[in-house]
């Protein structure tokens, strides 16, 4: 009955087999938590809990996909497939379709993705005539957000004191008004944003213990996977359900918890004990992906965080290769020189393209090492692009299923109402959203009778908009009869959407049509998997919910291709790559210059850089430049503080002595306890769910002093062929050739790492060595 137990190692098997109260298992990087949770679910089927009471709570659709097919090798599809397993967003909504009543909303509400959460708050801010380069509508977003994932609702928001001096001191006292407002234009169009889902289903089980109760009975026990990287409003929904019970399994590593920037507290992995009263803390500490030299610098890296549960991670792995440090005159020749280290590796380990990763802090990165990637004939793809349901003629499509389910849906109306072109304008729908506003009721309301509600347009227009309506309206009569597949097909037949795009042969417009083509294969696909669950026909609604909160990873078609992967670190969680280099390694970008200012921002940034090395399976790189391009000029700079933070011995250092000192020299003169106060004070709000309020806006800290440029300009007279010079950006190199004469003389350069460059000499900065 439970031969795979014997599958498991020590550890493993005793996460898997306690069952009797909380427990907490504390996963190392490549440890095997996916597998315990796995055939901790399975062992939990085969002790007689139904599947329809175990709950289990993911952050990404791939991951539930994962465990889920697993746990059917095991147990059998049928059974698999009643378990409720997904994201907490996939599960919440599908609890609030179920209860929308309660809530005042209908069980077909509409989740606004982050685009149209963004223009609904941009009109805001132009309808109060606000100045959108003071309240940037990302910005607002973000203040929103955080509220909401603190519980905030807006009568708290505006209650609160320190909010609102927070938003004064930031020059947007009218945050709260936006809040507000948002908040009722969400609810007339019977529409939620991501947040709005946790938000809502914390008020639901608060304002309706009899609704509670019901799934605290049903969930008899909760799984949740990277627990360090919940927020407040999720801990929350898991300590209400499992309140009666108290049957919460939690995995995580609380020394990968790197998403504070969204929300995630690491508190509630660091305290779970203490809000789970006899909880069990379980530690699997072999890791199984990487060498021993990786794991034992990555200890020595993160034993340095004072905020941690301590474990002592090993691996079994052969003892493998120092981890190597590369040291570049500036980022341009850092990419040169990472993207011939990665050939040079390709050639005598015979790796294919796909086992390299290149990670870095952030995006803007990227450009220099694509370059490089293009001149070596390197393929390469940027994880994390835009995705499959982003791309415009996609999201027109998804807009009018939107406006099927949901008439009321105010952003999809505002972007198919005119697309594709039938004469209804700008000043048209600035009507027509006027009218609705002023009346409280939704723009599809308005549309339905324009006379009652004034709306002045003349006939002309009048007739388009009653098409429109009668267009919609003839699709909402169908919802009902046809299936999603049938009733999309009819969609992109009867509005023309696609009648440009043949019209138009341009490559665009045929990839267009292909994406278009994609998108009803796969609502083709949605209805056939769900006919083999036993749902005869799939509504359309179905689809959305599922589509709607799909992730990159969820859509990602290219991951098996024959390329290098290139990502932040932040992407690159939960992945693994035989090797990997991470690049950047630099004062003030790694860590961040905005980290500096608190030691517990400064240990998170010390948690990016253990989960970027232990991406890494046989060979880890990293790099760092001592001039950067900034701001329109090169600037000095020193190298990052975590290059010290390694134990040496793990480390090979460059072959430059007085470069490998100046790493160690530089990252030692900057003390981690040495900070100007303890941070952000943690003030009390208003909020009855929590004691945080948000931070004030980090400003950045001085730059540390540098050297001045040494680089210059050359004379004509001191520069011959033979010569070796050290140029600025493209490092060293030999002058192969002179040519020309006056302010027209070139110089021709073979540089070590850079390629064969041609530089006019009376702008070229180097040194002749």
């Amino acid at each position: 009955m439970v031969d795979f137990i014997k599958e498991l190692n020590e550890s493993q098997q005793q996460a898997v087999l306690h069952n009797d109260s909380a427990s907490l298992v504390i996963a190392g990087a490549g440890s095997g938590k996916t597998r315990v949770l796995t055939y901790k679910i399975a062992y939990l089927l085969q002790s007689g809990y139904p599947a329809y009471s175990i709950l289990a709570l993911t952050f990404t659709n791939k991951a539930a996909r994962e465990m889920k097919e697993r746990i059917a090798r095991i147990v059998g599809h049928r059974e698999a497939a009643r378990l409720w397993m997904g994201t907490f967003h996939s599960i919440f909504s599908r609890i609030l379709r179920r209860e929308a009543e309660y809530i005042g909303f209908t069980s077909n509400f509409t989740i606004y993705d982050t685009a149209d959460s963004k223009s609904l708050i941009k009109d805001i801010i132009k309808e109060l005539g606000l100045d959108e380069k003071v309240y940037k509508p990302a910005t607002v977003q973000g203040r929103i957000s955080n509220a909401k994932n603190c519980l905030i609702t807006p009568g708290m928001y505006s209650a609160n004191r320190d909010l609102m001096e927070d938003d004064f001191k930031m020059k947007m006292p009218q945050i709260r008004d936006i809040y507000r407002i948002y908040a009722i234009r969400c609810k007339k169009a019977d529409a939620m944003d991501f947040d709005d889902l946790l938000l809502y289903t914390n008020i639901l089980f608060r304002d309706f213990p009899d609704v509670l109760a019901k799934y605290q009975v049903q969930f008899q026990y909760i799984l949740v996977d990277e627990y360090q990287d919940t927020n407040f409003a999720q801990h929350l929904i898991v300590k209400q359900l499992s309140g009666s019970h108290g049957r919460v399994c939690a995995v995580g590593d609380d020394a990968q918890s790197i998403y504070s920037f969204r929300g995630a507290n690491i508190d509630n992995i660091l305290n779970f004990k203490q809000n789970f009263p006899g909880c069990q803390i379980f530690k699997l500490e072999q890791n199984y992906r990487s060498t021993q030299t990786i794991v034992d610098a990555a200890n020595s890296l993160i034993k340095k965080n004072r905020a941690q549960i301590r474990k002592n991670v090993f691996s079994e792995n052969e003892r493998g290769e120092k981890i190597q440090v590369i040291s570049a005159y500036s980022d341009f020749e850092e990419g040169y020189m990472v993207a011939g280290k990665l050939l040079e590796m390709r050639m005598r380990k015979h790796d294919a393209y796909s086992q390299f990763a290149i990670l870095y802090r952030t995006n803007a990165q990227s450009r220099i090492l694509e370059e490089a990637l293009r001149k070596r004939n390197i393929p390469y793809r940027i994880y994390g692009g835009l995705s499959f349901y982003q791309r415009q003629e996609i999201k027109d499509v998804i807009a009018y299923f939107r406006m099927i389910v949901n008439p009321n849906d105010e952003e999809a109306l505002k972007r198919i109402i005119n697309r594709p072109a039938r004469g209804i304008g700008e000043t048209t729908l600035t009507k027509l959203k006027s009218a609705a506003i002023s009346q409280s009721v939704s723009m599809w309301t308005v549309l339905n009778d324009p006379l009652a509600f004034g709306l002045n347009v003349n006939s002309g227009t009048a007739r388009k908009l009653q098409f429109f309506r009668e267009l919609i309206q003839g699709f909402v009569n169908d919802m009902e009869e046809v299936s999603a597949f049938d009733l999309a097909d009819s969609v992109i037949k009867k509005t023309g959407l696609l009648t440009e795009m043949y019209a138009d042969r341009t490559p665009e417009s045929l990839s267009k049509q292909e994406n278009i083509q994609e998108l009803l294969n796969g609502i083709q696909e949605f209805c056939l998997n769900k006919q083999e669950e036993g749902i005869e026909q799939a509504g359309l609604v179905d689809f959305l919910s599922e589509i709607s909160l799909a992730t990159d990873q969820d859509t990602d078609k290219e991951a098996e291709q024959e390329r290098v992967t290139m990502m932040t670190i932040h992407a690159a969680k939960g992945l693994e790559f035989k090797n990997v280099f991470v690049v950047g390694m630099e004062e003030d970008l790694f860590p961040s210059m905005f980290a500096k200012e608190s030691e517990k921002s400064l240990e998170e940034e010390r948690r990016l850089f253990y989960v970027a090395i232990t991406r890494a399976g046989e060979n880890c790189t990293l790099s760092f430049a001592k001039s950067r391009f900034r701001n329109g000029q090169s600037q000095m700079t020193s190298p990052s503080r975590f290059l010290k933070d390694i134990d040496a011995e793990y480390l090979d250092m460059p072959s430059d002595n007085r470069l490998a000192d100046s790493v160690r020299e530089r990252a030692s003169n900057f003390n981690r306890n040495n900070f100007s106060g303890r941070g952000v004070s943690e003030r009390a709000t208003a909020s009855p769910y929590t004691q945080n309020s948000f931070p004030p806006k980090a400003q950045p800290t001085s730059q540390p002093d540098i050297p001045n440029n040494p680089y210059q300009t050359q004379s004509a007279e001191k520069v011959a062929a033979g010569q070796t010079i050290r140029h600025e950006r493209f490092g060293v190199g030999k002058i192969t050739k002179c040519e020309g004469s006056g302010d027209d003389r070139k110089i021709f350069v073979s540089f070590e790492h850079s390629g064969d460059r041609v530089l006019l000499l009376k702008y070229a900065k180097f040194t002749i060595l």
